[in-house]
């Protein structure tokens, strides 16, 4: 099999120009087969904010790319603005807030493992429920609803 060779899959200031400033979530998402990264591009509309969280599992590289903010942690608050990085270590807790212009940035992270559907223990009689329809073919992530049609996470058409 061939190697993927290095290639431009997005322009990220366009993606940002393109939407709304008052447009929050994710702008563009990294989609490639194969990959071992996941990537987002965010948008924070003004003044709204990421209430604090933890990720037990990921280091989260955070790059603002537009607008400002803020960066809450247990121990302080840093600015902001555009080409900081953050390195978010797993475990650490956080929030987010944006200024008042709102805040564009791009998170990045280990592509989080899909999930997995096993059948019962062999000790046990019956069939495993066939939820193969709601396992995403690209992201390997299971839906939350039996008639979803797309994935929650990355978008792609289910094939169920």
């Amino acid at each position: 099999m061939e190697q993927e060779s290095a290639r431009v899959v997005a322009d990220l200031g366009r993606e940002l120009a393109a939407a709304s400033p008052h447009t929050g979530g994710a702008l563009w998402r990294l989609a490639e087969r194969g990959r071992g990264l996941d990537a987002n591009l965010l948008r924070l509309p003004p003044g709204r904010t990421i209430d604090e969280h933890t990720d037990l599992q990921l280091d989260v590289l955070l790059i603002v790319l537009e607008g400002s903010g803020e960066l809450r942690t247990g121990t302080g608050t840093q600015d902001l603005r555009p080409v900081r990085a953050l390195w978010l270590p797993k475990g650490s807790r956080r929030s987010l807030a944006a200024g008042a212009d709102g805040m564009g940035y791009l998170s990045v992270h280990v592509r989080r493992p899909g999930l997995a559907i096993a059948g019962p223990p062999r000790d046990e009689g019956g069939e495993a429920a066939c939820l193969l329809g709601l396992v995403c073919p690209e992201c390997g992530r299971l839906a939350t609803e039996r008639a979803a049609r797309f994935c929650w996470s990355c978008g792609a058409a289910l094939e169920g």
